[in-house]
């Protein structure tokens, strides 16, 4: 069974960058904006320009789907091309 390519990057792409937004709003809530933009995570070294603020949550949804989008293309396509090459019984297609 082969993968499509485009739609599993987008899955994984707006996992991540959701994932990491609502991670954001959720230290925002329960620590505050200004304690909350006090932090310094490893996600900021990585996404330039994100933070914990409500402009670096939308910063880093950018990013993180982007992110995501490139690592589900790259996984989708390399499981096509494996898939293609080990069937069952052993046979190359």
């Amino acid at each position: 069974m082969k993968l499509n390519v485009l739609a599993l990057g987008l899955a994984f792409g707006l996992i991540w960058g959701l994932g990491l937004f609502i991670l954001t709003w959720w230290i925002i809530v329960f620590d505050g904006f200004e304690e909350a933009a006090e932090i310094d995570t490893i996600i900021s070294r990585v996404y330039r320009g994100y933070s914990i603020t409500a402009a670096g949550s939308v910063i880093g949804l950018i990013w993180a789907f982007f992110d995501g989008l490139i690592g589900g293309v790259i996984f989708a396509w390399q499981y096509n091309l494996l898939a293609g090459r080990f069937t069952r019984g052993g046979a190359a297609q």
